[in-house]
């Protein structure tokens, strides 16, 4: 093989080891980053590794919720209407946050089979109106009630009507 060629051949394969070597890394880096989204169903099924951090998503089970009266610390039951899944958290509730409501949380399931969450998203319902529209509608004569009662506003205007 001559000179030139093995010089060639050379940073070829150097160029492809650092190119394999960062893909690598950052898809290894990636993979440590990925919370995984599980139903409460998925959970009770034993899908999910204690210590795993996963995300579940369901509904706050009515008559779930307990909270300590000293403490942030609180617990309740995500549910899909199949199972249940026993949720600890420690910290302030979003504003959203009631029973009956979606909810996404963060977390891992400890040994006990309860879900030790590190942070809670509640979920709106598709009627949501701000509080700037809502002084709006008082202010042109319109009960907000009656505004998203009849529809007006759950969908964009860029939407076309449902039919």
């Amino acid at each position: 093989m001559k000179p030139h060629r093995k010089k060639k051949l050379g940073i070829i394969l150097f160029v492809a080891a650092g190119l394999s070597m960062t893909v690598g890394l950052t898809l290894f880096a990636l993979s440590q980053n990925i919370d995984l989204f599980y139903t409460p169903t998925q959970v009770a099924d034993g899908e999910v590794e204690p210590g795993q951090h996963i995300r579940i998503g369901g509904m706050v089970k009515e008559g779930s919720f307990q909270s300590a009266g000293d403490s942030l610390s609180v617990q309740f039951a995500a549910t899909d209407y199949a199972h249940d899944v026993p949720i600890h958290y420690e910290g302030i509730l979003p504003d959203l946050f009631r029973e009956g409501q979606g909810i996404v949380v963060e977390g891992a399931v400890d040994e006990a089979g309860i879900f030790q969450a590190t942070r809670v998203l509640a979920k709106h319902d598709e009627n949501y109106m701000s509080a700037e529209v809502k002084a709006a509608l008082e202010a042109a004569g319109v009960a907000p009630e009656e505004h998203a009662a009849s529809g007006a506003g759950s969908r964009p205007a860029f939407l076309p009507p449902e039919s």
